[in-house]
């Protein structure tokens, strides 16, 4: 065995070995628990970054750990390879969007082996493959013959400098990304899936996911929005018009006092057209097309608005309103509409100050502090009923329902489940995607295109200008077709697939990625779904996440999955962070995993951002943290070198005899033990390192006695090894060589714990005076407080300790300390 860990010849060593022996795929054994473990697959952006480390690093841990528990671990990889980048790139550097992505892929498959990652590469997949797009291309029209996708027009991004529609992610602050013209709206017929069908069970099936953060369950909700109200519809004064609104807050109804429609809403403009309010309103829409969702709802922007010249009929008392349109309401909820009442919604308060609007209160106060005649803000919480006729007195909670109903037998309103969840536009004017398999006949309609002929293959023969329409519709080849219903000329769908579709059943295609005959064995998935952990960002909370959830049940509903829920355990990991903000190479503080290998090796990496904080938590780069732990796995090696060249043990059994050997067999046997729980139950990566920590300094205390128990210490070195491999798996593997072992730690079980070597005769408690350390003392274990303090008093040093000294009160805490106030 070499003195001196050299990192680079180990690394390179063992990735050559898993890799010739296959040691880590998997074969479909029934016959055996399985487990799936999954991280979120990258885009091949060409790049790995520290982020990437830690999210693959924790799935490696646990596939590990669980394979020498005896589990038939399912560990793959892929990549999300569609999506704009590739795309930009060859317009901006002239490269085809495949050879772009695929060197891409390749540089960064290299990347991830040099980490030492436990993935089944036999089963890889990349969502550009047309291998892998065929059966996407399937699954859309699966979901089309249900009813489940349809097209309808839809306003988009477009820039008219370039011509051309843009990603949300393309528009920056209000421009073109490219030539920062300002960005405009324009309608075009596009793709959707009906999510909305599946809204209230997306929101019931959240609560059988115990194993899912709460956070993330109530982004679900939030994004979800499910709330119960009412519709309610109020005559547009001199029109034949009624303009709804839904709201939440019937009990308000006669405090309403002007309304507000969505700029967008289709309404506006006949209602203005001809009149003097015609022009401002055109401009007051020009100005809205170039705000994005966040801003127009947020609450700490100025309102802004324009009255229409039209007033709307309060039902319940008959009073005119004036009606305003203003960016803050969307049509993308409810109905485009609302009803405001200034008295008790700060939104609606700062709306009626601005443009000097009613202010009617409708529920009192019970605090005597405020009066609701005199508001300075909206006063928002429950109260009594007032200027409300019969409702008048009641608890405005209890008032929403009676006002429903009473709403309902007026024939001017009914009671509505309402949702903020929107169909999911799928529809993306881009080449580098998935290309949709509709044909579009004029006898026919849109029709799909045959199974049999599947995939639509992305054609080659397209430019890229940045300019015009999709690059698909400068193709020659592409756009014509047969009908394949009646077999007229017809034309392709020229839009592709958003991306997110692609990434909505990857894990299913893991299950059986060489298939040709169909998207996934049914006999397979049972098998291996669902994913018994998946882990990946918390900002794919919302999007990737319920899109997954939508697939799976969708999918669970035309027969061809079990489940309806693909993860049963999710773990969100948190951002990794230098001097305080997040890497970005714009703030210039973005640490290379590639100059971190090199200089230290891929163990000292993994260690490091396993070790720096829990898996869930922010953690802080920090130069010193990974010397640190680089210094660790120089230790740990150390201790292995000079055992292995001075002993040579033959002996595989022993007895643990002296109160030194009690103590390393209780370390040893504590730290099995605690390894098992952090990893297997509570993912306390940060802890169980600690522990081997731990460990290890009792292990070079006690090679240092005079009179040590050989076998008991190759054991407690062979099993250190063995609980430190999930964690630095080349370092092991070359450590177990080292110590004479055969074949790989990859096929070697997880050491149990003996549950009578954790039982101590002796324990050591700290002694503290007003809080202070003044010793340490062994005792007998199990000791209870009287019997703790009696020996702890009856200890000669402390009672010269505490000589003269008035002792105030004595604080005993079993298993742990005593504590003299004295003064």
């Amino acid at each position: 065995m070499e003195e001196k860990y050299n990192h680079k010849v180990i690394e390179s060593k063992w990735q050559k070995y898993w890799k010739d022996n296959e040691s880590f795929n998997t074969l479909d054994d029934e016959t055996k628990e399985k487990y799936y473990v999954l991280e979120m697959f990258p885009y091949p952006s060409g790049k790995l970054h520290m982020g990437h480390v830690r999210n693959y690093s924790i799935g490696d841990i646990v596939a590990r750990f669980k394979k020498m528990q005896g589990f038939n671990v399912l560990h793959p990889m892929g990549f999300d390879s569609f999506g704009l980048p590739a795309e930009n790139a060859a317009i901006k550097h002239g490269v085809e969007p495949s050879k772009w992505t695929w060197d891409n892929i390749h540089e960064m498959e290299d990347q991830l082996r040099t980490l030492g990652l436990s993935y089944d590469w036999d089963r890889e997949v990349q969502t550009c493959n047309p291998d892998y797009y065929k059966w996407m291309q399937w699954i859309f029209i699966q979901f089309y013959n249900k009813g489940l996708a349809y097209k309808k027009e839809n306003p988009v991004n477009w820039c008219p400098s370039c011509q051309t529609v843009l990603a949300n992610e393309q528009v920056v602050d209000g421009c073109c990304e490219r030539c920062h013209t300002p960005v405009g709206k324009k309608n075009l017929s596009q793709w959707y899936f009906k999510i909305t069908d599946y809204a209230d069970r997306l929101l019931e099936n959240l609560d059988k996911l115990p194993g899912w953060p709460n956070k993330v369950k109530t982004m679900q909700k939030n994004w979800i929005g499910k709330s119960i109200g009412a519709n309610i519809d109020f005559k547009i004064d001199g029109t034949d018009k009624e303009m709804r609104v839904f709201t939440t807050r019937a009990d308000t109804l006669f405090g309403c006092t002007y309304m507000v429609m969505a700029p967008e809403h289709p309404y506006v403009m006949e209602l203005v057209k001809g009149t003097e309010y015609e022009k401002p309103v055109k401009e007051y829409l020009e100005k809205v097309q170039h705000m994005n969702e966040i801003e127009r709802t947020s609450t700490s922007n100025e309102k802004t608005g324009v009255f229409i010249g039209k007033y709307a009929i309060n039902p319940v008392n008959e009073k005119k309103v004036p009606i305003f349109i203003s960016d803050y309401v969307l049509m993308g909820y409810g109905t485009g509409a609302i009803m405001a009442v200034p008295a008790h919604d700060q939104r609606d308060f700062d709306f009626a100050k601005k443009f000097d609007l009613d202010i009617i209160p409708v529920v009192d106060s019970k605090d005597p502090d405020i009066d609701v005649n005199d508001l300075k803000c909206a006063f928002a919480a429950e109260g009594t009923m007032i200027n409300s006729a019969q409702f008048n007195g009641m608890n405005n909670r209890k008032a929403i329902s009676a006002m429903i109903d009473w709403l309902d037998e007026k024939g001017i309103g009914q009671k509505t489940v309402n949702y903020k969840l929107r169909d999911w536009l799928i529809s993306r004017q881009r080449y580098w995607g998935t290309p949709i398999p509709m044909i579009e006949c004029e006898d026919c309609g849109w029709v799909p295109e045959k199974i049999e002929n599947l995939p639509v293959m992305l054609p080659t023969d397209v430019e890229f200008t940045g300019k015009g329409e999709s690059p698909l519709t400068t193709s020659k080849t592409f756009a014509e077709c047969t009908c394949p219903r009646c077999g007229k000329k017809a034309r392709r769908e020229m839009d592709t697939m958003d991306t997110f579709l692609d990434s909505s059943w990857y894990f299913l295609r893991y299950c059986d990625p060489k298939n040709d005959k169909e998207a996934f064995n049914k006999k397979k998935t049972d098998y291996w779904m669902s994913v018994d952990q998946y882990i990946g960002g918390v900002e794919h909370a919302i999007l990737h996440l319920m899109y997954s959830r939508f697939f799976m049940m969708a999918l669970h509903d035309l027969g061809l999955v079990r489940d309806e829920e693909p993860f049963q355990n999710l773990l969100t990991q948190g951002m990794v962070n230098k001097d305080g903000k997040k890497m970005s190479k714009s703030l210039g503080n973005v640490v290379s995993p590639e100059e971190i290998i090199e200089k230290y090796g891929a163990d000292t990496a993994r260690l490091f951002i396993l070790f720096a904080a829990p898996p869930d938590r922010e953690l802080d780069w920090s130069d010193a943290g990974v010397e640190g732990s680089y210094r660790f796995l120089n230790r740990v090696w150390r201790l292995v070198y000079e055992f292995v060249t001075k002993y040579d043990v033959k002996e595989d059994t022993y007895e643990v005899i002296s109160e030194d050997d009690k103590k390393l067999n209780y370390m040893l046997n504590t730290t099995i033990k605690k390894i098992t729980d952090d990893v297997s139950g509570r993912f306390s990566f940060n802890t169980a390192i600690s522990s081997i920590m731990e460990l290890v300094n009792e292990l070079y205390k006690y090679k240092e006695l005079k009179n040590i128990n050989q076998p008991l210490l190759a054991d407690a070195i062979n099993k250190l090894v063995i609980v430190l491999n999930p964690f630095t798996p080349h370092i092991c593997e070359e450590m177990w060589q080292e110590l004479g072992h055969k074949g790989s730690l990859a096929d070697v079980s997880w050491p149990e714990y003996d549950d009578s070597a954790l039982v101590q005769d002796t324990i050591e408690i700290i002694v503290q005076v007003n809080g202070k350390l003044k010793g340490k003392m062994d005792v007998p274990s199990g000791l209870d407080r009287a019997a703790l303090e009696k020996a702890v008093n009856d200890n000669l040093e402390i009672k010269a300790l505490l000589e003269g000294k008035n002792i105030v009160k004595t604080i005993v805490v079993p298993e742990k300390l005593v504590n003299y106030v004295v003064k």
